[in-house]
């Protein structure tokens, strides 16, 4: 058959002729698309992109979580265009660094410091190094239920994707599941005086149950460890503040990023000010090399931070995407449950980071119905490996959605009456990001 995104495909073949992957990420990698249906995108504005073939598509999960106010919002372009007009790199500290520092900390009161980079994994590395230095103890304790937290070893080493790591790096990291406290005490019992840290995205795919966070506050204390929150994802959707503003549990350390910048190159590192100045110069304790980073404090990018916090303080940014979400559920449970498919598709999560699970005949996990559920999206002008919502949707939008998602239904439930999606899946599967061999 013809290729249905002729530019994109030539540009996919340049890509992957250039680039380990045809990405800089893993998740963008044609591998998460349907086979001829992996767009390469020219342009964003609001809550839609449009690629390279003149085709426009409405957006989730926009930039891996990281836009939640749209594409290009004037705003922030605003802030930007003014300070890369004044220089974005200098060899003493801008005077935004200090106003940025201000701004997180007024919006996230349970930290005492901050120190700003431009990725997650900068940061949550930078906090493991940290909690070692704190604490002095080696192992690193993290949640195995949750699927990101640092491209550094430390973590890689726990993934299918480990070579390269050396199994002493690899021993330096333990485990443990969601929402289970009893576990996280027997795995404290049994490495007494080693743990440096527990290391958790503090809420996901479903809520914390009752106790959990606090719990665990209570088992670092007892066991002398440092509990760091990973606040990527739940920063700036659960709340401005992140999972710790909302639950009131406070972390020693927690880390930002994605939503800071609405796109733009930012993180956070955060925490307790005893713990912060191993890494500054008003201790009298062996240093720590914290985060030194060339770009971590380029002037746009702080601003940007600065003009999202801003929006968020005058705007219930995080209010709007929880009823954006809460409709999109509802709509999509509507309509499966309507076409006889609500116990193979299926939304999940809090409503404004929702995940659609696709599940075969016999309710399995299933990346081949993922493909056909993704290529009728797509082919429809819906695009995004989640139903992550941005504020720049309206309920226009989110309607179009559901009637996209009810037309993919029709297919779904002629694959499930078939028994195989092949026919509908228009080559490949999909892939899982983490395995071990292309």
């Amino acid at each position: 058959m013809n290729h249905p995104l002729p530019k994109s495909a030539e540009l996919n073949q340049r890509l992957h002729a250039l680039i380990p992957g045809g990405a800089h990420t893993y998740a963008k990698g044609s591998d998460q698309y349907p086979q001829a249906l992996d767009p390469v995108i020219s342009h964003g504005r609001g809550a839609y992109v449009w690629d390279v073939d003149g085709n426009r598509y409405i957006e989730y999960g926009s930039g891996m979580k990281s836009v939640t106010l749209g594409h290009a919002h004037p705003r922030v372009l605003a802030a930007v265009r003014r300070e890369l007009d004044r220089g974005s790199n200098f060899v003493r500290p801008s005077v935004i660094e200090a106003v940025a520092a201000e701004r997180f900390l007024a919006t996230v009161p349970t930290a005492e410091m901050v120190k700003f980079a431009k990725n997650g994994s900068d940061v949550t590395t930078a906090a493991v190094r940290l909690a070692r230095a704190a604490t002095g103890r080696r192992l690193v304790a993290l949640c195995r239920d949750q699927p990101f937290f640092s491209v550094d070893d430390w973590f890689v080493a726990t993934t299918p994707m480990a070579a390269g790591i050396p199994d002493e790096i690899a021993a330096l990291t333990v485990t443990f599941p969601y929402g289970d406290l009893a576990a996280v005490e027997e795995l404290l019992r049994r490495h007494p005086d080693d743990i440096a840290c527990l290391v958790l995205e503090p809420a996901a795919m479903r809520e914390p149950p009752p106790g959990y966070l606090q719990g665990l506050r209570q088992l670092a204390d007892q066991y002398g460890c440092l509990l760091v929150f990973d606040e990527m994802i739940t920063g700036f959707r659960w709340s401005a503040s992140g999972a710790q503003g909302l639950y009131g549990v406070v972390p020693d350390l927690s880390t930002f990023g994605k939503a800071l910048g609405n796109g733009f190159a930012v993180s956070a590192l955060a925490g307790r000010r005893d713990v912060m100045e191993l890494g500054g110069l008003r201790d009298h304790r062996e240093r720590v090399f914290l985060l030194s980073t060339t770009h971590g404090a380029e002037t746009h990018a702080l601003a940007a931070a600065v003009a999202v916090m801003d929006v968020y303080r005058e705007q219930d940014v995080v209010g709007n995407m929880h009823a954006l979400g809460e409709r999109l559920a509802a709509g999509v449970r509507e309509v499966t449950e309507a076409m006889g498919v609500g116990e193979h598709l299926v939304v999940r999560g809090r409503p404004c980071a929702l995940v659609f699970a696709t599940l075969d005949e016999n309710k399995q996990p299933s990346q081949q119905y993922r493909t056909l559920f993704m290529r009728q999206l797509i082919l429809n002008g819906v695009i995004g490996p989640s139903f992550v919502v941005s504020n720049a949707l309206t309920f226009a939008e989110i309607d179009k959605t559901v009637d996209v998602v009810a037309q993919a239904c029709v297919v779904y439930r002629k694959a499930l009456e078939a028994g195989d999606p092949t026919p509908w899946m228009g080559g490949r599967s999909i892939k899982p990001v983490f395995r071990r061999y292309a």
